[in-house]
């Protein structure tokens, strides 16, 4: 079939910046003559359609009706285009392969989700799509499972305001208390997402509120809306909801699992959901957890709480993605027996093996929460019979709130690729990392587990999206790791330079590399050191306070007294947590002589004369390390002042204005945090700088 057929516009709100789909990245595409094989009415491939007409009309090229003119092949059946390019079986809905003969590019897929993935993977290398030796590739997600959280409020929260660790404004989906009548930006927001590979959304927070518990009853047919918005770009809406729903919604008594009535009120209350959105995803939800309400009030177990949700969903093949953030948040500090670090593997990996098929059980990377350096959760390794979602946080709630430069492909790409077994050991774990785990390939499942990647979205209504343009990098990252976590996020990063700044000169490419390539090392540098976590101000969790949670309920401290610092983590004298780690981990964090000098004041608890794998001592290191952090952002801010002029107006506008932010709040840091740890142990900077 040809371009002839009607099929809707492409989205865009001319006064929302265009992210990475800015026009002029389709030139390369747009500019020449493409054959669409699309026999298909679905609304993704309706928006294939949409996409190359688009480009097309924009860049001079042409729709022809034969392969045989085409310099671009798009077919949705692999036996409509050469032999060589045919199936080799897989049936992937989203795979796509992507193949360069006798100068023609032809992308075939098996389903149209995936011939827009093949199409945006065009986009992405412009002109070197099309030049160069033949080329067969095949490209697949790494998981099926691709998840963006929103934590948006529809009634804007008293403390946390409408978009809950949001940076960026308010929320694309809700104002003033309703579902937005407009949701053109939703599905711009949509055409994003599914050109960095995200494929699912759950479009309210985490903390279910009154006013979010009535998606699932009055608002319905809102969600439906926005479910509609995504629908075109292949992106599977899903809803956090309440475990007091059927107390909250349906007045009843009690929201026990093991209640007939409760078991006959959720079951209801999915065949309500998918019977106004048939390919609704599932839910998410958060219980027992910083006054979330969950089973436990009954004496109930998560799995329990998990499998009576996930009975309700599965005639509609629905899923339950349960969330594993789940601690005591009352802790006495006086008591260094309970370690909040432990918690979600005590929670949870007792149950390995309990939880229906449609569960998913969502782990944050860390033990505690989105630290800028802490470990990997163990319990992420612990679970070989559970479908298992490491969970990331894309807005930069402990790094920065969007007002610094910091990009976190580098780190995520690190975290994925912790090889919970080591890299050398048994033949049949060897190397086995966390986005393998996520992948179902965990060295003791089965193979069928299959789980998927979750994070925290970090976009608003700002009209860049993330308010600092630079995290609009991070938000295209965390959908091309998600998608293949292999990838090297560096050359993600320049990939999100040449999409978003197409034409570029090599000021504004180096620039922005310079910039943002360290950044994550930057930002920990003027920061928390050697996995010392919550330096920060309590409640905003912006800016710097060493003792700001030290005597809190909140379980998250650093013990640091005149002695030493860190927190004795260790199975011989301290908390035992290194007990919950796969060999060889559990001993090489066990050991100061192995333990990572970067996760030192994780495992450990060392007088501030203790000597790193560098050569320095612990108190040296924080002087030096928080001097040179914030020079790197000096000399950052000076490369941007000499560069600005070569980026848009506006850009550079807000760039500028956040920058001078970052160094004052970097400055801040390095003479709290320097004044802190020179006033607790007494030793002087070797090298005589100023220290307060």
């Amino acid at each position: 079939m040809t371009l002839n057929r009607p099929s809707h516009p492409v989205p865009a709100d001319p006064a929302v910046h265009p992210a990475w789909l800015p026009e002029a990245a389709f030139a390369p595409l747009g500019s020449r003559r493409v054959a669409l094989v699309l026999d298909d009415a679905s609304p993704v491939a309706d928006t294939v359609r949409a996409e190359v007409t688009a480009a097309l009309a924009a860049h001079g090229g042409a729709a022809v009706e034969a392969a045989e003119a085409a310099d671009v092949v798009l077919a949705l059946r692999p036996a409509d285009a050469a032999p060589q390019f045919q199936s080799d079986g897989d049936l992937d809905p989203e795979a796509f392969t992507y193949a360069r003969a006798g100068g023609v590019v032809t992308v075939t897929a098996s389903d149209a989700r995936g011939l827009l993935y093949g199409l945006f993977h065009l986009v992405r290398l412009g002109e070197r799509a099309f030049t160069g030796a033949d080329v067969v590739e095949r490209h697949a997600p790494h998981t099926p499972l691709r998840m963006l959280d929103h934590w948006d409020n529809i009634a804007v929260h008293p403390v946390m305001g409408q978009v809950e660790r949001g940076y960026a404004g308010g929320s694309i989906f809700y104002e003033a208390g309703v579902v937005r009548e407009d949701l053109t930006r939703v599905a711009q927001y949509a055409r994003l997402l599914a050109a960095s590979g995200v494929n699912r959304v759950a479009i309210n927070n985490v903390n279910v509120g009154p006013a979010e518990t009535r998606l699932l009853d009055d608002l319905l047919p809102d969600v439906a809306r926005i479910a509609a918005a995504f629908r075109p770009y292949g992106i599977t809406t899903h809803l956090s909801v309440s475990w007091a729903s059927p107390v909250r919604l349906g007045g009843l008594a009690t929201s026990d699992p093991f209640d007939a009535g409760v078991q006959e009120w959720w079951a209801g209350a999915a065949d309500r959901v998918w019977a106004a959105i048939p390919d609704f995803g599932g839910f998410v939800i958060k219980a027992d957890s910083e006054g979330q309400p969950g089973p436990f009030a009954y004496g109930r177990t998560h799995a329990d709480g998990a499998n009576m949700l996930a009975a309700a969903v599965a005639p509609h093949g629905g899923l339950i993605h349960w969330r594993a953030f789940v601690y005591n948040h009352e802790q006495d500090w006086r008591d260094r027996r309970t370690d909040r670090a432990k918690a979600a593997f005590e929670h949870f990996a007792p149950y390995d093996g309990t939880f229906a098929d449609n569960v998913i059980v969502q782990i944050k990377h860390g033990p505690l929460d989105f630290q800028v350096r802490e470990a990997t959760s163990p319990a992420i390794a612990a679970m070989p019979r559970t479908r298992v979602a490491p969970e990331f946080q894309v807005t930069t709630e402990y790094l920065g709130h969007q007002k610094h430069a910091v990009y976190l492909g580098r780190m995520w790409s690190q975290l994925l690729a912790f090889p919970y077994w080591g890299q050398d050991g048994d033949g049949s774990r060897s190397g086995r990392t966390m986005a393998d785990v996520a992948a179902g390939r965990h060295p003791l499942g089965d193979g069928t587990r299959v789980g998927g990647l979750a994070a925290v979205s970090n976009v608003g209504d700002d009209v860049f999206w993330t308010g600092h343009p630079f995290a609009q990098a991070n938000l295209y990252a965390w959908g091309r790791l998600a998608w293949d976590p292999t990838a090297d996020p560096i050359a993600i990063l320049d990939e999100w330079i040449a999409l978003t700044f197409p034409g570029a000169t090599a000021l504004v490419r180096e620039t922005l590399h310079a910039i943002l390539d360290q950044s994550w090392e930057t930002y920990e540098m003027y920061t928390a050191p050697l996995g010392v976590c919550f330096m920060v101000q309590p409640g905003s969790h912006y800016g710097p306070s060493p003792d700001g949670y030290e005597y809190s309920p909140w379980g998250t401290y650093h013990f640091a007294d005149r002695d030493g610092v860190g927190v004795d983590r260790t199975r011989a004298t301290g908390s035992g947590y290194t007990g919950q780690y796969p060999a060889p981990w559990s001993d090489v964090y066990e050991s100061l002589d192995t333990c990572p000098d970067e996760l030192l004041l994780f495992f450990h608890h060392v007088p501030y004369s203790h000597v790193l794998h560098s050569g320095k001592t612990v108190v040296q290191h924080v002087y030096d390390t928080h001097f040179e952090g914030l020079e790197r952002v000096l000399e950052a801010a000076r490369r941007w002042t000499e560069a600005q002029d070569a980026f848009p107006a506006d850009v550079a506008e807000r760039v500028t204005e956040r920058f001078a932010e970052q160094v004052r709040s970097a400055t801040d840091w390095r003479d709290v945090v320097n004044t802190y740890f020179l006033r607790h142990s007494g030793v002087a900077d070797a090298h005589g700088r100023t220290i307060y």
